[in-house]
């Protein structure tokens, strides 16, 4: 386990040089320090192979280069101090050190630049580079002195060289709240694109491209602005104290950080020669720098059902124990490591008399029901909202001798509403007792799995929390979540639904990766989108999920393409009425036994998309490679049938690997793979078994 010394700085005058020792992140591995003051001048490090930051440490900028080429120049740190924005190019003298660490991302060294004078605070900029092995550094920014106060800190901005091709810079959501979709916009001037925590911009037809986004989450909302200009340098900047109302739901201003010190976001900054493999990285760059919270899954990858795909609101014991009965007898085979998991959704108090405070007994009924079939029991819950809000304020909390007024979210005059639901402050006793008071009910049920809604709530700019150490929204996240996290023990798989997409990964198994999507092509494109552009949380996660796939009485390709859309996404999760016989039952029989389709589930992890320049906002194409097996999935959206040209290159099939396949949806072989039929509002699967 890590431990992360609290900094601080010794500074001696010594012959006009500013001596600065700092003790860098700690494991149990040995740290050497070196201190290196250096005289004004430029300093350059390398990140990689064939990269290198340049710092001027005459004007406080920076460049960064790549392979002898310019791709970032004139970068700055900036932060809003007790009202007033500085800049690190406002500062006198600035001194540099570098000490070796280790950590999380291995053996690197650590880069600090600090600055002074011209009565500024002192500003200290630190880069982060792991030169043997990583294609990206890490740089955040610290402003020291008295009674600090800030809700603005940007450790990176500057220009941005020209990209030719088929540009595009990404926008990504805070979250999957309000069907919010992902967008490859068309990097042309004029254009300004502000995404949440992360952003990309890169040429869809070479891949070259250059990521940059937060990979801390427990005290800032992070944006990136990419900005496309004409007759002039192309900029971008990434700063913590990001708040737009369409975006990431708040209302009001981030909340202020205060003290003698005050530290930014950390943010990775790197050039890729496949954007895919840069967001990748950075995915799997946040695992590392906020480890899970959460216990380790390490048992199969989880499959099942879930109540709200069709039963919704009604969810009774008796169609519960049913849909149990069909997975039990009908669909033996839909499993991974010998169980599936039945998740009751919203609703699922349906089944307990006598209010909350009342009998829970059917409850642990049917959960001990589904062990006695092999299956796995699980429910559903929204900790930080208040559903009864109209009711008015002075409505008890369970568990609690605290009334729901006392606990809603504090908006200036207001309260945070959306969705339906009024958030409770998740710092306040009334919502962690009614945490503990809930879980632990369903944790004496006995059930195995949990779905968590409706997290942004928790994670909303206030005005006021009841913890006075909390004053930023995702401070106020991370203590809930914990609590959460603590009260559910080891019981549980841990399912996020919608929730903060960068900040959940501490404390969610598996996460939803968009908003409610049900049975037809409409619903799997929508689904597709944020796996277009977001499959990359495969690897923050330990699986990202499609939602619940329901069949119903769409067509037979609709049906082929909403389950592969759960396939490509890396788990399945069902969602029809099988309480009830229908098409969708005989369907279900055909189709989620298929041995094929399940061992790519065995696998956990997303597709890859083969383009992202996408004018309609999903690609067609997704591929993985598991083991000697390529797989591509083809996706036709539209009303007319299509013939997709398949280029093996493209898709990353190597030139000496065989290109025999197997349709595996319709269960045919072609010789000829260089073109396939798909026909309207359907899907294909092909399988290439490679040569070694």
């Amino acid at each position: 386990m890590q431990k992360f010394l609290d900094r601080f700085i010794i500074a001696v005058q010594l012959s006009g040089l500013l001596c600065v020792w700092q003790p860098a992140i700690v494991s149990a591995s040995t740290i050497t320090i070196a201190n290196q003051p250096t005289q004004q001048g430029d300093i350059s490090f390398s990140y990689g192979p064939a990269s290198s930051i340049r710092y001027d440490q005459k004007s406080g900028t920076f460049s960064v280069i790549e392979n002898g080429k310019t791709i970032l120049s004139n970068c700055f740190s900036k932060a809003g101090i007790n009202g007033k924005l500085i800049t690190s190019t406002a500062y006198k003298n600035i001194s540099y050190n570098k000490t070796l660490v280790t950590d999380g991302f291995g053996k690197g060294v650590k880069h600090t630049f600090t600055l002074t004078g011209n009565n500024l605070p002192n500003m200290v900029q630190v880069f982060y580079t792991y030169p043997s092995h990583k294609g990206y550094f890490l740089v955040e920014v610290y402003v020291e002195g008295k009674n600090l106060k800030t809700n603005y800190m940007e450790p990176i901005a500057g220009n941005m060289a020209a990209i030719p091709g088929d540009t595009r810079s990404l926008f990504v959501p805070f979250d999957n709240d309000t069907f919010i979709s992902y967008n490859s916009k068309t990097f042309k001037a004029p254009l300004t694109n502000t995404s949440a925590e992360v952003g990309t911009v890169f040429d869809n037809k070479s891949r070259n491209g250059l990521v940059v986004g937060s990979v801390e989450h427990e005290t800032w909302k992070t944006g990136v602005r990419t900005i496309a200009k004409k007759d002039r340098a192309n900029t971008f900047e990434v700063w913590g104290g990001y708040t737009e109302e369409a975006v990431n739901r708040d209302k009001i201003a981030h909340g202020y950080i205060s003290g003698d010190m005050v530290k930014s976001p950390k943010v990775f900054v790197g050039w890729f020669a496949d954007w895919r493999t840069g967001m990748e990285e950075f995915g799997k760059a946040n695992r590392i720098a906020e480890p899970p919270y959460i216990f380790n899954w390490t048992k199969p990858t989880p499959v099942g059902w879930n109540s709200w795909g069709v039963i919704q609101e009604k969810l009774n014991y008796d169609k519960a124990i049913k849909v149990a009965d069909f997975f039990a007898d009908s669909i033996p085979a839909f499993r991974n490591g010998n169980t599936a998991f039945i998740d009751l959704d919203s609703f699922w108090d349906n089944m307990i008399s006598g209010g909350w405070e009342g009998d829970f007994s059917k409850l642990k009924s049917f959960a001990d029901y589904c062990k006695s079939k092999g299956l796995q029991p699980g429910v559903y819950w929204a900790p930080f909202t208040d559903w009864g809000w109209q009711g008015g304020p002075n409505r008890k909390v369970l568990g609690s001798n605290y009334t729901y007024g006392e606990t809603w979210t504090k908006v200036g005059d207001v309260y945070h509403d959306i969705d339906g639901a009024r958030a409770t402050d998740p710092t306040h006793p009334g919502t962690l007792q009614h945490i503990d008071y809930v879980i632990g009910k369903l944790k004496a049920c006995g059930f195995k799995m949990i779905k968590i809604d409706f997290l942004g709530h928790a994670a909303a700019e206030s005005s006021h929390f009841f913890d006075p150490k909390i004053t930023t929204g995702m401070q106020a996240y991370k203590k809930g979540m914990e609590h959460l996290i603590d009260q559910l023990g080891n019981q549980m798989l841990i399912y996020a639904a919608i929730s903060p997409s960068l900040a959940t990964g501490r404390y969610a198994h598996m996460r939803r990766i968009a908003c409610d999507a049900f049975k037809t092509i409409k619903d799997t494109r929508y689904t597709l989108n944020s796996v277009n552009y977001g499959w990359w949380q495969t690897y923050l996660y330990n699986y990202i999920d499609a939602d619940h796939v329901v069949l119903s009485t769409e067509s037979e390709g609709a049906n082929r393409a909403r389950m592969l859309s759960a396939v490509v996404t890396g788990t399945f999760i069902t969602g029809d009425d099988f309480s009830t016989h229908g098409q969708w039952s005989e369907r279900a029989k055909a189709m989620y036994q298929n041995p094929e389709i399940l061992k790519i589930v065995q696998n956990g992890k997303a597709f890859r998309p083969v383009e992202g320049n996408t004018e309609t906002g999903t690609s067609e194409q997704f591929t993985l490679k598991i083991g000697d097996s390529f797989y591509l999935a083809l996706f036709n959206y539209g009303d007319t049938d299509k013939t997709y040209t398949v280029d093996a290159k493209r898709i990353g099939i190597e030139a000496d690997k065989a290109m025999k396949a197997k349709l595996l949806l319709s269960g045919s072989n072609i010789n000829n793979t260089s073109s396939v039929l798909v026909k309207a509002g359907d899907a294909e699967l092909l399988k290439f078994d490679l040569n070694k």
